[in-house]
Formats: C-alpha cells, structure tokens, sequence
C-alpha cells in the first residue's frame, strides 16, 4: 500500500468514526427527546434555575434555530437553546440545558481550560488557514520543509479540539451534580447522563478524525517528496 493510498485510508476511517459519534448522539438524543421529566422542568426553566442558584442572573437564555445547535456564547454571556430544548419536557431537554449552563458556570469561576481556549480561538482560526496556505506553496515550489510547516500550523486544530475535550466533559459533569441534587429525580440522571456522554464522544471523534487527517496530509507531503 503505498502513501497516497494509505492516506485515503485515514480519512475513510476518520469520516466512520465522525458519522458514528453524530449517530450515536442523534440515537441518545431521539430517546431520551420522548422521555418526559417527571420535574416537569423545560429546557428554558432547567437553565434559569441553574443560572440563578450559581449567581448568574445576568445571563440571558434565548432561543436558537436548528437540532442540537445549543451553545454557550461567552462574549455576551447568553446560554442559547435550541427550540425543542428550550421548550421541551423531556430529559434530553434538560440535559442539554444543564450542560450549557455547566459552561456559563466555567466562564464564571474562570475555569482554566475554557479560559485558555477562548483566549487562543483567535491565533487557531489564523494559523489553521494560514497552513493551507504555506502547504500549498510548499507543494508548487517542491520544498518538504514549508509544507511541513504548514502542517504543524493546520495542527493548531488539533490542539483546540484537545484544549476543548476536558471543557466538554467538565460541563457535563458539573450539570449532572446540579441535577443529581433533587433537581429531577435520581432515576432520571442515568438518562441524562447516557444523552451527554453520547454528545461528548462526537468530540473525541473529532479529535481523532483530526489526527488522521493531519496524518494523510504527512504521508502526502512525503510521499511527494519521495517520489521527487
């Protein structure tokens, strides 16, 4: 099997484990999206609650379009849910509300990770284009050195997607405890924390998908280089 092909290979492998995160999470979340709370909790209410018993009134809760498109926005402190989360009954909904908060709550303490993520968003987003760039032009002009360098700058993805892995999983773990405290009822937590485990591996996917990617453009820069 020479580079090229085994270069293919990694990105094959990577797109499998992608799609099978993405299922397992929209398998998790078609489950438990049917399962009403007993709390009788919504998303929305889950979110406020948490956010005023951690002193974080001042954080909004607004509605977003789209599935699973749930997110924390700490530039203008908003915990932002989708429409079925934030109107929904079930545990899925209140789940999902909870982990976001788990980020509101992060930013508020200045958890280490989530702090270093957001202050090297910024040169990740530039040095991932910008390796693109400096691969290309390491290609045409025949030089290994330069396209190697304009791997390890596409390499800043990876280190972001490794920087975000412990923020994902803190989030979760901080929404279970608030849960686990009578918030739903302890045979409701499991379910809740089946739906964000399942959410948390299409991180870990990624990270992996990453890795090999990186890895094909490797064997391609040598393999080019070797047959120069």
């Amino acid at each position: 099997m020479n580079y090229y092909m085994f270069g293919y290979l990694l990105l094959f492998i990577g797109a499998i484990l992608t799609m099978g995160a993405q299922m397992k999470v929209q398998s998790a979340y078609g489950k438990y999206s049917k399962i009403p709370s007993s709390s009788g909790l919504t998303g929305y209410e889950t979110a406020r609650r948490i956010l005023d018993q951690n002193g974080l009134q001042d954080v909004e809760i607004n509605v977003v379009n789209g599935k699973l498109s749930d997110h924390y926005n700490p530039k203008n402190k908003t915990v932002n849910l989708s429409r079925d989360v934030y109107n929904g009954h079930s545990i899925a909904s209140i789940a999902v509300a909870a982990h976001e908060c788990g980020h509101a709550i992060q930013h508020q303490v200045g958890y280490r990770s989530l702090v270093y993520r957001n202050a090297l968003v910024p040169l990740f987003n530039v040095s991932q284009w910008a390796g693109y760039i400096v691969l290309f032009i390491g290609f045409a002009m025949g030089e290994l050195n330069i396209a190697l360098l304009g791997i390890v700058l596409i390499s800043a993805i990876l280190l972001f997607q490794l920087l975000t892995l412990p923020v994902e999983f803190n989030a979760s773990s901080r929404a279970l405890e608030i849960l686990d405290t009578g918030m739903i009822p302890a045979s409701e937590v499991g379910g809740a924390s089946q739906m964000l485990s399942a959410a948390a591996m299409t991180y870990v996917a990624a990270v992996a998908a990453s890795l090999l990617s990186i890895l094909r453009l490797l064997l391609l820069v040598l393999g080019s280089s070797r047959r120069d």
